[in-house]
């Protein structure tokens, strides 16, 4: 018969562990992980790959809307209301007016005169210049409440525009007299 090794055992002596070392062993491989991702996540930002974010702000300085007449008039309600409007681009990027709309008016139209005297005509969008400032009136561009609801004896209109990447701004304008901005 043979005799067991002093203290018991399989003949090796047990190591002691920390609690101390076995947290840093289970925590090594996610650190390392961590470490490796953010460096190729670093890697893909400054070469470009992930792009850039621009942020298009939008500023509306004027917003005006002429009365038609000093009185309202059945004939007067039945036209259409210009807008006085000048916007400016905050931002390094263009934008475009795409689209407006007032409680007042059921259809909102977007035109452009061509030349000084000419005709005006039905635009998709209107270009707001990087770092531009674009001013809207019934002798270029311009924001038009078709067949509107009777405002002149209102002290604003509220318009809604909407950018292809500014989104929606919302806007009071003021009712002023008329073919003033």
């Amino acid at each position: 018969m043979t005799a067991a090794p002093a203290g018991g055992g399989s003949g090796r002596a047990a190591k002691p562990r920390t609690w101390l070392r076995d947290l840093a062993m289970a925590a090594a491989a996610p650190v390392i992980c961590a470490a490796v991702l953010t460096g190729l996540l670093s890697a893909w930002v400054a070469t470009g790959g992930a792009g850039t974010i621009t942020r298009v702000q939008i500023q509306v300085t004027v917003a005006a809307v002429p009365m038609r007449a000093y009185t309202a008039s059945a004939a007067a309600a039945k036209g259409s209301a210009a807008t006085y409007l000048t916007i400016r681009n905050l931002s390094g990027s263009p934008d475009e007016l795409v689209s407006a709309r007032s409680p007042i008016s059921h259809h909102v139209v977007l035109t452009q005169r061509t030349g000084s005297a000419g005709p005006s005509s039905l635009v998709s969008g209107l270009v707001i210049p990087a770092h531009g400032i674009v001013t809207l009136s019934p002798f270029g561009g311009d924001v038009v409440l078709m067949a509107p609801a009777p405002f002149e004896t209102d002290m604003s209109v509220p318009l809604t525009l909407t950018f292809r990447h500014a989104g929606n701004v919302t806007v009071e304008a003021a009712v002023t007299a008329p073919g003033a901005p």
